[in-house]
């Protein structure tokens, strides 16, 4: 077994470093205050080839392996949470427009997404259809041009600031069974987008509920086949569960170096804080969950690269721990840091904000061990 990663994928990893140094970082405080949504800096990542690190060829997409697109994730969430896990939204909804979308539809946006000239959000999430996904009630009717799509999604990030939608709608009776995914232009007649969410963290990127009245949406614009939404969208939450894992990692991986250095320079008592037994065994503890973390996010997107039968369960295992994990390590960087940690001129508070929402997202932690039980018990899953 080979945990070393290879020079390409080494050389992924400090591409994303040098772009998150120069493009993000300088930056993150002043989106996070003013809540700038950075379509400049999207672009910019577009240009390496961060817009579609797994969208098929076809699309102009790089095809990555999921392993590979985490090394790029987290060195970007290392300096920005916020607008990195919007970049995986977008990596996801790309992905889905490459994979299951017709050819009109794939010459139409694909690569104008994987560009980064577009940008897509994901619709899954209702008022009333939260952890419950299955039970969505956003409706799509047969027309005889196509559909019409009504109903509103909520918590959609990028919304209104995008320009194409992936929507899981109902076009059948109740259940995962009648549930179609559909491409939708963000701009389309009936298309409404609500407020700006006031939130806690994640202010890089917008979010809104989206409304849909009437909303007519050519045929060709099904994304697979009708009833295939559901599964589709069940395949997107296993990677988004990595991406937004590897989020976290990243994020506490920067909250671990500025920690770091504080211990080193900050001096208390004639000696720096990092000659303090206690503090050292925290930064220890801080230390070994991160990598232990980035070890099971890793080995989760493994086992989605290679079709394992267990790798929801993986997935579900990854995102639980390593969102919990991240925050502790971010929550606690910044309690090494005192009174400084809290002052938005450090940017302890901004990834403690940030990484909070993570444990909520692609499922609550809490449903994560819902999917991890029930493989476990009815699926028979053997995690050795």
């Amino acid at each position: 077994m080979d945990f070393d990663l290879s020079e390409e994928q080494r050389a992924f990893a400090h591409t994303a470093r040098e772009f998150a140094a120069n493009e993000l970082a300088p930056h993150a405080a002043t989106w996070d205050r003013e809540s700038i949504f950075p379509r400049e800096a999207l672009a910019k990542a577009a240009a390496l080839g961060f817009c579609g690190l797994y969208a098929p060829e076809r699309i102009g997409g790089l095809a990555l392996p999921r392993l590979d697109a985490t090394l790029v994730f987290e060195e970007l969430a290392a300096a920005d949470p916020s607008t990195t896990a919007f970049l995986t939204i977008h990596n996801m909804a790309t992905w889905m427009l490459g994979t299951w979308g017709s050819p009109a539809v794939r010459e139409k946006w694909g690569e104008a997404m994987t560009r980064g000239e577009l940008l897509g959000s994901y619709c899954l999430t209702e008022p009333d259809a939260g952890s419950d996904a299955g039970s969505l009630k956003t409706r799509a009717e047969r027309a005889a041009d196509g559909w019409v799509l009504n109903g509103g999604k909520a918590f959609i990030s990028g919304a209104g600031a995008t320009d194409v939608l992936i929507v899981m709608a109902r076009t059948g009776g109740p259940g995962p069974g009648g549930v179609s995914a559909f491409v939708v232009p963000a701009d389309a007649p009936g298309v409404g987008y609500g407020k700006n969410e006031h939130k806690m963290g994640w202010h890089s990127q917008p979010t809104r509920t989206v409304s849909f009245d009437g909303v007519r949406i050519p045929a060709d614009h099904l994304l697979g086949e009708e009833g295939e939404g559901f599964r589709i969208a069940m395949k997107g939450l296993d990677g988004g569960r990595i991406n937004i894992a590897t989020c976290s990692v990243g994020a506490a991986q920067g909250a671990f170096d500025a920690a770091r250095r504080h211990l080193q320079d900050r001096r208390q008592f004639g000696q720096p804080l990092a000659a303090f037994q206690a503090l050292q065994f925290r930064l220890a503890d801080m230390a070994t969950d991160l990598v232990a973390a980035r070890q099971m996010v890793r080995l989760a997107a493994s086992r989605l690269d290679a079709g394992s039968p267990d790798a929801s369960a993986y997935c579900a295992m990854a995102k639980r721990f390593a969102t919990d994990a991240g925050f502790n390590v971010c929550n606690d960087a910044l309690q090494l840091h005192g009174g400084y940690g809290y002052l938005g001129e450090f940017p302890l508070e901004r990834l403690v904000r940030d990484t909070r929402v993570h444990q909520i997202l692609e499922g609550t932690n809490e449903i994560m061990r819902v999917i991890i039980a029930r493989k476990l018990l009815d699926g028979g899953a053997d995690l050795r």
